[in-house]
């Protein structure tokens, strides 16, 4: 993306849990979550002074929800950078239209680009490495071929997440096995930079440390704490209509300085 515009002054994030920033809190603040997106924005400031950053995203909204209620507030407050992230909570409930998806995926783009906006895109992780991912794994790319088009028609940059092997170690994962870890979510913010020409100090292709061993039985408890934990309070959302941002604001509805 080397037409970004210099200097940036007002990013917006849109999208869900990914780009709320589940699981990375700030030090001392179990319930206030950084992310990725606020640590791209810090890495944005660094080279632009004054720059006013907005995230918009709230866990659990699907690619529609996120096309009503979140591109019309960004429209609004004119930023020169937009980066959006949807689809994901979609693509894992069964019976999901990747095909579908993309039409209002291309429709939000759409509005956020007439709107003067330089957009990023991101493409889903191949979940062939994840546990519990095989499932979704050929919705997952169908959809991401769409976006891939989708970005080259509206002239957007793209972040690929199907090819980052790096990602594939459990410890860039939370326990929840959906979200990214704090690590996960450094290494994340620094990949998103690269593409788009930010420069960072730090390098996301860092190798992890060697990690123990986890024997069988382990991992099989690991597994059983997923599901009381993770899942089965998943399956209860979607089994009476519910989501985890169900209430919920986002957490930096308006363009202020860091």
């Amino acid at each position: 993306m080397n037409d970004l515009p210099h200097p940036i002054s007002t990013y917006v994030a849109l999208g869900d849990s990914f780009t709320e920033g589940l699981n990375d809190p700030y030090p001392g603040e179990d319930d206030r979550f950084r992310g990725w997106a606020d640590r791209l924005a810090e890495h944005l400031a660094a080279a632009n002074p004054g720059l006013r950053y907005a995230n918009l995203a709230v866990r659990g909204k699907l690619v529609r929800q996120v096309l009503d209620d979140q591109v019309p507030r960004a429209v609004r407050l004119a930023p020169d950078l937009v980066t959006i992230c949807a689809g994901g909570n979609d693509i894992i409930r069964p019976g999901a239209d990747p095909d579908a998806l993309a039409v209002v995926f291309d429709e939000a783009v759409r509005a956020l680009r007439g709107a003067g906006a330089r957009v990023v895109v991101f493409t889903g992780f191949d979940t062939r490495g994840l546990r519990s991912g095989g499932r979704v794994r050929g919705r997952a790319a169908t959809y991401n071929m769409h976006l891939r088009a989708i970005a080259d028609r509206r002239g957007c940059a793209v972040v690929d997440l199907w090819s980052l092997r790096i990602f594939n170690d459990p410890r860039a994962w939370h326990e929840d096995r959906l979200h990214l870890s704090a690590e996960g979510h450094r290494r994340m913010a620094l990949f998103v930079a690269e593409t788009i020409g930010v420069p960072t100090e730090g390098d996301w292709r860092e190798p992890w440390p060697p990690a123990d061993p986890v024997d069988w039985l382990t991992q099989r408890r690991e597994d059983v704490h997923w599901a009381r934990a993770y899942l089965l309070p998943w399956m209860g959302r979607r089994a009476t209509g519910r989501s985890s941002g169900d209430g919920r604001d986002p957490k930096r509805p308006t363009p202020l300085p860091l």
